[in-house]
């Protein structure tokens, strides 16, 4: 067969490919997995504008952008405002996540002053910064629009957590249809956030 007679290696080859389709998925999934057979996102769990004490328990709580089209004149105050609402023993470890098109308007973001708020990384291996902590982009954010969540801030560590139960599991098949071979890829991954106050969002609100 041609994966016996292969030059190179198919099967290590789609072992790598399904890994990868099962880390997409799963990012989407902790970021908006419904919870029925599949993890829960935390952008389906509820939220408030409550502080840490007074907010139910599971509740996020989330801080208004200011405009219902995106940011109000003052951006970077907010977002230290975001900074500020997680708790400072949570604060190590903590990075924003959105998606690369929030992430272009954030660059764009200049203090009353006219400083950009945006700081790159300063070498090569260092993840660039806003307001001092590390940005990760996860395109399955929602876009900057009313009434969206299209930024997070938080310590994802310790705020979510993720389950599995084994590595991927791979079955190769070359019975069932033959001259074809078939390869069934099972992945078992759990997930829902943990503490509550270990995430913050933004909610696009005037």
């Amino acid at each position: 067969t041609m994966l016996d007679d292969a030059a190179f290696d198919l099967e290590s080859w789609l072992t790598g490919e399904i890994a990868v389709e099962f880390a997409r998925a799963e990012g989407a999934a902790f970021v908006n997995g419904t919870g029925v057979d599949q993890p829960l996102g935390f952008l389906r769990v509820p939220t408030s504008t409550k502080d840490d004490d007074a907010r139910d328990f599971g509740e996020l709580q989330y801080l208004k952008s200011g405009a219902d089209d995106g940011f109000d004149t003052s951006p970077d105050l907010m977002l230290v405002d975001m900074v500020h609402a997680l708790r400072a023993s949570l604060r190590q470890g903590a990075c924003w996540l959105m998606n690369s098109r929030t992430l272009a308007d954030i660059r764009k973001l200049k203090t009353a002053d006219g400083a950009f708020i945006w700081q790159p990384g300063l070498s090569d291996g260092q993840p660039d910064r806003l307001l001092g902590y590390p940005v990760i982009e996860a395109e399955d954010m929602p876009d900057i629009d009313i009434g969206e969540y299209p930024i997070a801030f938080g310590n994802f560590q310790a705020g979510y957590l993720i389950t599995e139960r084994s590595a991927t599991s791979i079955l190769r098949d070359p019975f069932t249809n033959k001259p074809f071979v078939h390869f069934y890829a099972t992945r078992r991954v759990g997930g829902q956030v943990l503490d509550s106050n270990a995430i913050k969002l933004l909610r696009i609100e005037a």
